[in-house]
């Protein structure tokens, strides 16, 4: 169970991009990971090494390539494959710095997991079984999605509406077939209201498979209109809540302090106004990043206010790191976690900030990128944790089905 051979290659994410896929091999088996890459991220997370050079418009990854086939490849060879923590460390030594911007996360990151994988295939068992048995996870429970329905802000191309993702929230249905069943005739019946009210070229779809609807001007209250008006149409309203993603760093203005969109500006007392009314309109059961990641007073506010009606989820905020959640539970600037593993760069890291935002009584969304693989890994990472959510987009492209299809799997062979 020795790691004979690391191999890294250049694919291709959902957006074009170019990213990394990676093999670790011993001498009975040979596993893949490839790692994802997001369009709005954080200040603080791990850095994604690219080329910047003409090729792939500045974004190719041959540096981070190379960097798992020398570095990393030679450091690793004959490691025991089975020793997550420990081979997670050693990449993390082996790069040296605070944000992995030596070797590259995405480096670093396809090794971690693709390890885990062999090691769950030397041990013939799931993946997710490995998983859960890396973090003693006691009871195994599947996880309720969130689905991007309308894209908007930077994963729309420009359709007016500032907010990132408008979510359905399938909670109320005894199996995680059910919930993707559902959330899948709510897609198709907003795909028909959408064409009837503003055209079909309306039903286009955004980078994570949502649609993004041609409206004159910015709304975000009629978008969560049409969504609601799908739900009630197919009779799923007390068992479908509605989601936001706000992604607040997208509209702030710095200098000014201050937040443009729906043709206005706002201080961050007028947005928690705006908040408070979305809330008494809908059925809105979580709102993550509200704020600014640099408004953390409003973050505060807002969250001493609300805590207890909704989850209030850190993305940007928290960049998956365990200083800023300590950070966050401490200053009680929100009550959820979204975890990305590439805003960290470890399985080990990842499972770390888990544990420390389950310690404080938070729940956990576990979370794609724009710029997806067809890798399933975070799916069985949901299940292994137990995690409360995930968040995979739209029912939509293979690169987000796939994961959706995963778990569905899972369920069907218990």
């Amino acid at each position: 169970m020795e790691i004979k051979n690391i191999k890294a290659i250049r694919i291709i994410d959902s957006r074009g991009v170019p990213t990394i896929k990676t093999f670790v091999e011993t001498k009975n088996s040979i596993e893949s990971a490839s790692v994802p890459s997001g369009t709005s991220s954080g200040d603080f997370e791990a850095l994604e090494l690219r080329d910047n050079s003409k090729s792939f418009f500045k974004m190719d990854v041959l540096k981070a390539i190379k960097n798992v086939n020398t570095i990393i490849n030679s450091a690793l060879k004959g490691d025991f494959v089975l020793d997550q923590k420990e081979i997670d460390n050693k990449l993390i030594k082996l790069d040296g710095t605070s944000n992995k911007s030596k070797l590259g996360a995405n480096a670093i990151l396809s090794v971690s997991l693709a390890c885990a994988k062999v090691a769950a295939k030397e041990l013939d068992i799931p993946l997710y079984l490995y998983l859960s048995r890396l973090n003693n996870t006691k009871k195994l429970k599947f996880p309720t999605p969130f689905l991007n329905i309308i894209n908007g802000g930077l994963h729309s191309g420009g359709n007016f509406l500032a907010f990132q993702e408008f979510q359905i929230i399938p909670e109320k249905f005894k199996s995680f077939e059910d919930k993707i069943k559902a959330s899948c005739e709510v897609y198709n019946c907003l795909k028909e209201i959408i064409s009837k009210k503003l055209g079909s070229s309306s039903t286009n779809v955004g980078y994570e498979g949502g649609f993004v609807p041609i409206l004159k001007k910015q709304d975000e209250f009629m978008a969560l209109d049409l969504i609601q008006l799908a739900i009630d149409k197919l009779k799923y309203s007390k068992e479908i809540s509605l989601g936001l993603d706000c992604a607040a760093n997208s509209f702030y203005n710095k200098d000014s302090k201050k937040y443009f969109f729906d043709s206005n500006s706002f201080s961050s007392d007028d947005l928690i106004n705006y908040y408070s009314d979305l809330l008494k309109t809908y059925n809105i059961k979580a709102i993550e990043d509200p704020f600014s990641e640099t408004d953390k007073s409003s973050w505060k506010k807002f969250t001493s206010k609300f805590s207890s009606k909704i989850k209030i989820i850190g993305d940007d905020l928290l960049v998956t790191n365990p200083k800023f959640i300590n950070q966050a539970i401490k200053n009680k600037f929100c009550n959820s976690l979204l975890l990305k593993v590439n805003q960290i760069g470890t399985l080990t890291e990842s499972i770390n900030s888990f544990n420390i935002a389950k310690k404080a009584n938070w729940d956990v969304e576990i979370s794609h990128r724009s710029g997806e693989t067809e890798d399933t890994f975070i799916a069985d990472l949901a299940y292994g944790l137990s995690s409360e959510y995930i968040k995979f987009g739209a029912p939509s492209r293979s690169e987000r089905t796939s994961k959706y299809n995963r778990l569905i799997e899972i369920e069907s062979f218990l």
